[in-house]
């Protein structure tokens, strides 16, 4: 099935088609305009006021080069990104030759854990990033004061989560502010958010870009956004900005209405019904990779799966599973393959059995993909996980598949 995760997105920004300049999404990147390759050396737009509008993870990216680049590059941004070291290094030789048969996994879980919840009492931090920065020192701060007994009380854990989150998104403004050499630039970018708000970002460069003289930060954090986009350029609290070209940082279509991502050609079922329309009172799978009505349409995504912090053993746990179901049909002889509504609505219930509530925690975080952007009661693009995690899921699946049976799918010759 294709996802809607990688169709690029452009904001909903008034007169974005008056533009008489030039213009592109970060994912379309025009490098005849610009010049360079993938590694950058934009060596085109020497002469050109470039505006950049998002500062999410595309536009950390791109931001270091095109200001490197451009005459004058302007960065319209409305929420602060997380941004954190990158710190890249050689990998030692002798280090790898330590490594033991099954490190891989045993990173990967030890990623999952920190990522998604906490440090065992125990276990070590195999990462040692900031995507594991909070579960490091809490287990480091329960460890001194013989602590790990708040594990029973749950309030009084996440209190001492709340904490060591509140630490560590202290040191990242600080860094901001050391790196940075304008204060109120500095201000302007130092993200006021709880830890994991927004997606974790790593970049050396980002930071110190906005110390040369040929860049501006102009923050619209106070009408919510870009307030139009004219045939010159961009006007942002009341101010009209002129550019010779707008490249837009906009992501992709996580965040867009679920009628835009499913309810097109490749999502629709039997008598024409779309997904979109199967999914208007909740979303329901089997397994999350299939749903009734929709015969031989595998799906990998976060709808309903076993969620990870590592997202590519996700799909990996998904592509086994429908290489299984694909093989098992062909070998029966079958030539269309769906689940039964029966089968459906039982992986419906097993999601809710394990549903977690953090919508407190969502609502308190700024607008971003991570919370449907804000919107009150907005479907997260998580699509309803299956909260009783993914290695519990991984052996859910191989004990399905272990009966033969195919349990809860119709095939059809």
């Amino acid at each position: 099935m294709p996802s809607p995760y990688n169709r690029p997105k452009l904001p909903g920004i008034p007169g974005i088609k008056d533009f008489k300049g030039h213009t592109f999404h970060t994912a379309r990147w025009d490098f005849d305009y610009t010049g360079g390759d993938l590694h950058g050396g934009l060596d085109k737009i020497g002469d050109k006021r470039i505006a950049v509008i998002g500062t999410g993870s595309s536009g950390i990216q791109a931001i270091p080069h095109l200001a490197r680049g451009a005459k004058h590059l302007t960065v319209f941004q409305r929420t602060p990104s997380y941004v954190f070291e990158r710190a890249n290094y050689p990998t030692d030789p002798e280090w790898v030759k330590s490594l033991k048969p099954g490190w891989r996994a045993e990173r990967q879980r030890n990623f999952h854990n920190a990522a998604f919840a906490f440090y065992n009492p125990g276990e070590p931090d195999l990462i040692c990033d900031g995507w594991t920065e909070v579960a490091r020192n809490l287990a480091a701060k329960l460890n001194e004061t013989n602590g790990w007994a708040a594990l029973a009380d749950p309030a009084k854990f996440l209190e001492l989560k709340e904490i060591e989150d509140y630490k560590a998104m202290e040191r990242l403004r600080q860094r901001v502010e050391s790196i940075v050499e304008d204060p109120e630039t500095a201000e302007k970018l130092k993200p006021y958010y709880r830890n994991m708000c927004k997606r974790p970002v790593f970049n050396d460069e980002f930071l110190p870009t906005f110390n040369r003289d040929n860049v501006t930060l102009i923050d619209v954090s106070e009408t919510k956004g870009v307030e139009r986009i004219t045939e010159k350029g961009i006007i942002a609290d009341g101010v009209e900005h002129e550019f010779d070209c707008i490249v837009f940082a906009s992501g992709f279509e996580i965040t867009t209405a679920l009628e835009r991502q499913f309810d097109i050609a490749p999502f629709t079922g039997r008598e024409g019904t779309s997904l979109y329309d199967h999914w208007g009172k909740g979303f329901r799978t089997l397994h999350g990779i299939m749903a009734h009505g929709f015969p031989n349409h595998f799906a990998t995504g976060f709808v309903q799966g076993g969620v990870t912090a590592a997202t590519t053993l996700m799909f990996e746990q998904q592509a086994d599973h429908i290489a299984y179901i694909i093989k098992e049909a062909q070998t029966r002889g079958a030539t269309l393959v769906e689940p039964t509504s029966e089968a459906e609505e039982g992986w419906v219930q097993t999601v809710r059995q394990y549903s977690v509530d953090n919508s407190t925690f969502t609502t308190e975080c700024t607008p971003g993909y991570y919370n449907s952007e804000g919107e009150p009661n907005g479907r997260s693009f998580l699509g309803d996980p299956f909260w009783g995690g993914f290695y519990e899921l991984t052996e859910l699946l191989e004990n399905w598949r272990s009966t033969g049976d195919l349990e809860g799918l119709v095939l059809e010759k």
